[in-house]
């Protein structure tokens, strides 16, 4: 959730369940001979970047000074990172959520995936390029913002993505929720597939129905199995009737374009808390970013937990792990001009990637223009770090 709020990735999951019944808070246990995370790489692209010769932007966010940044926008800004796809040749995919916030605010934000790479010697984020996401082909059978049928914040929440070995990409959407297929160049492939029983508010197949979950909590994170054959978007908020501050995990079949039933619970360690995104390690363990929603020096829990669904507790839960506190990360080389404990105090916060067996990469989503957690009436720059987990992923 863009504003002012999550993703997860996951492999091929061994049991299902059903959300279950227990404690609204639940304390990860560290495992042992854990010890502090190390800051090992910190480069920032500008708040203020925009996609060059794009069309301008924020109409809808009135006149007033955000930040000491003044509305409209002369551009699209490239921001509100929610998803990252590692490319393998130093580049990433990096996607951008709905724009500012919300359906009915952001109708000039253009949905898109940018190509950045980031220069930690330099300290520097490059964007290489990227695309804007489109229905030409009317796969989408309700009406859409713009007659040139190019995507906007208005139309889709999108704020996972995962990259299929064809080259497309499957897009997790909050609105819906839905999984949305597009091609490697952004045209969307097929229609908008639903997640059965449940239903945002923005939902346009909704029909005066009640929805079961609330605005902009559909799916802030998805991954794919190691085979890509199967798909586990993570929902953001919990669905109506489920146990407070519990999110489904469901298994999607990629090949019979449905879902095939299996469910797992994600239980955050309080309900106020959000996911910010996963990436999966193996068959059975992914890293997932969970966040309060403050900013700044109120900033209190922004962690990745390592979650297991071998549920050795059986709980009905997925295990977790401590593997790294970002607000109490060591940083013995100074990086970034930062003391000796860093910390990465954002709002949201997500996007995860594995870099090697014991690196990670973490972003933040900088709401622009919105954010402030890193200085106080500026708005927040992009910000990517590595971070050294204390043990191996194995």
């Amino acid at each position: 959730m863009k504003r002012i709020p999550m993703a997860v990735g996951a492999a091929v999951l061994a049991m299902g369940l059903a959300a279950a019944a227990g404690p609204a808070s639940y304390a990860a246990a560290e495992p042992e001979g854990a010890g502090q995370a190390t800051l090992t790489g910190f480069a920032s692209l500008p708040a203020q970047t925009f996609v060059p010769g794009s069309e301008p932007s924020g109409s809808q966010l009135g006149t007033a000074p955000v930040n000491g940044v003044t509305p409209p926008f002369s551009g699209q800004p490239v921001q509100g990172f929610s998803g990252i796809v590692r490319r393998g040749d130093g580049t990433f995919d990096v996607l951008s959520d709905n724009g500012f916030g919300a359906k009915n605010n952001s109708a000039d934000f253009l949905l898109r995936v940018h190509r950045i790479k980031p220069d930690f010697r330099a300290g520097t984020v490059r964007v290489l390029g990227g695309f804007n996401l489109s229905d030409p082909d009317k796969r989408v059978s309700w009406p859409l913002t713009r007659a040139d049928r190019v995507l906007t914040g208005a139309d889709f929440d999108v704020e996972s993505i995962v990259r299929a070995d064809d080259g497309t990409y499957w897009l997790g959407d909050e609105f819906g929720p839905f999984l949305l297929h597009f091609s490697a160049r952004g045209t969307l492939l097929e229609a908008p597939i639903e997640l059965p029983g449940v239903k945002a508010p923005e939902n346009p197949t909704l029909n005066g129905a009640t929805p079961n979950l609330a605005g902009s909590k559909g799916f802030e994170g998805m991954a794919r199995s190691a085979d890509g054959r199967r798909l586990y978007p993570l929902l953001e908020g919990t669905v109506s009737g489920d146990p407070a501050g519990t999110l489904r995990m469901n298994e999607f079949d990629v090949r019979k374009r449905a879902y095939t039933g299996k469910r797992w619970t994600y239980r955050l360690d309080s309900p106020a808390n959000a996911i910010g995104d996963a990436i999966a390690v193996d068959d059975h363990r992914f890293l997932i970013i969970e966040r309060d929603g403050n900013q700044g020096d109120a900033a209190a829990l922004k962690r990745v937990y390592l979650a297991d669904s071998r549920d050795r507790d059986h709980d009905g839960a997925l295990d977790k792990t401590l593997a790294a506190d970002l607000l109490n990360l060591a940083n013995p080389k100074g990086l970034g001009g930062f003391g000796k404990t860093f910390r990465f105090p954002f709002q949201t916060i997500e996007d995860v990637v594995i870099l090697n067996d014991r690196t990670i990469g973490i972003l933040n989503d900088n709401n622009f223009p919105f954010s402030s957690g890193r200085t106080p009436g500026q708005p927040d720059n992009n910000e990517f770090i590595t971070v050294r987990l204390p043990w191996r992923l194995r």
